[in-house]
């Protein structure tokens, strides 16, 4: 009995470990992609490169984190059926929460626009965001048609 169990947990260890590195390798690939995409459309010259991915880096993963956050909190209380099991009281105090995560990306991008605005000029800014929203419509793109395969 011991054995099955000790080898059925081992089983489940090293495939979820598998599977993590295989997601962090999907992860990795994907923001290479997206470096190099973006430094592409934006032209950036080898001093505006050193100058904006430390920039640029923080601030991704500084918004992952709060986007983490949020869909952490949301996802917690949303297991099937437990939306009816709120109180009115606990749904309040979880919309608050979600406003408030909401509030802190818009005051993340707002400081992040600000501290490139020394970095790159206007235009680039702005053509850092179209770029920025290609990219993730490509990838969806890309990862819808592989579905579909």
């Amino acid at each position: 009995m011991k054995t099955k169990f000790l080898l059925s947990f081992l089983l489940l260890f090293v495939s979820s470990i598998s599977f993590s590195q295989g997601f962090r390798g999907k992860k990795e690939k994907v923001k290479a992609l997206k470096v190099a995409y973006i430094t592409d459309e934006l032209n950036l010259t080898t001093e505006e490169a050193q100058r904006f991915w430390p920039v640029y880096n923080a601030f991704d993963d500084k918004q992952a984190e709060l986007r983490h956050e949020k869909m952490k909190a949301i996802l917690d209380r949303f297991e099937p059926g437990s939306v009816e099991k709120l109180s009115e009281k606990e749904a309040s105090s979880l919309l608050v929460q979600m406003e408030v995560i909401e509030e802190n990306l818009f005051a993340l991008r707002k400081k992040f626009i600000k501290e490139l605005q020394s970095v790159l000029s206007a235009k680039k800014i702005i053509r850092l965001k179209k770029a920025e929203d290609d990219f993730n419509r490509q990838l969806l793109r890309q990862i819808r048609d592989n579905r579909r395969r």
